[in-house]
């Protein structure tokens, strides 16, 4: 059995690993078929991802993982804080917590799935309208209905 330690992980610590190369992250994988037969050797690529704040020193990448960390125990008391307490503030501040939390989600799916540099930002930029327009969407509702918090209830009402 082998132990495999994610290099994302070590790098954000501030360790450099010796031999992170791309040359380097391609292993030989090993296929027994018997033990007098010989062994055919076979080459995975192993993709990994270019870090987006990648600098010696540079707490941005931590910052940004804590960040969001802090805005999902903030949705989580946000949801009881709107039910005893509806109102304007209440909605936009939902709206923007909602949005930000979705955009940073989906970024993280776009930064595993999307490859190339044309199609990374093609999809950032994607990404980047929907999110606008969806939290301007959500303040169009907030400011010309009943809001957020209404709509949830008048949905649970019914």
């Amino acid at each position: 059995m082998a132990a495999i330690v994610r290099l994302s992980s070590v790098c954000r610590r501030g360790v450099k690993p010796l031999f992170y190369q791309r040359s380097l992250l391609v292993r030989p994988v090993v296929v027994q078929h018997k033990e007098h037969e010989q062994r055919p050797l076979l080459t995975a690529r192993i993709h990994s991802s270019q870090a987006l704040h990648a600098g010696s020193g540079s707490k941005a990448a931590s910052l940004h993982w804590t960040a969001e960390r802090v805005l999902s125990v903030v949705l989580l008391a946000l949801g009881p804080a709107a039910y005893f307490n509806p109102g304007p503030v209440m909605d936009y501040s939902l709206a923007a917590a909602l949005v930000l939390h979705g955009h940073w989600g989906l970024g993280q799916v776009l930064t595993d799935y999307v490859h190339g540099e044309t199609k990374v930002r093609i999809a950032n930029v994607g990404l980047f309208v929907l999110s606008t327009v969806t939290f301007a969407g959500l303040c169009y509702f907030n400011y010309n209905d009943v809001g957020l918090c209404k709509a949830v209830a008048l949905l649970w009402s019914k």
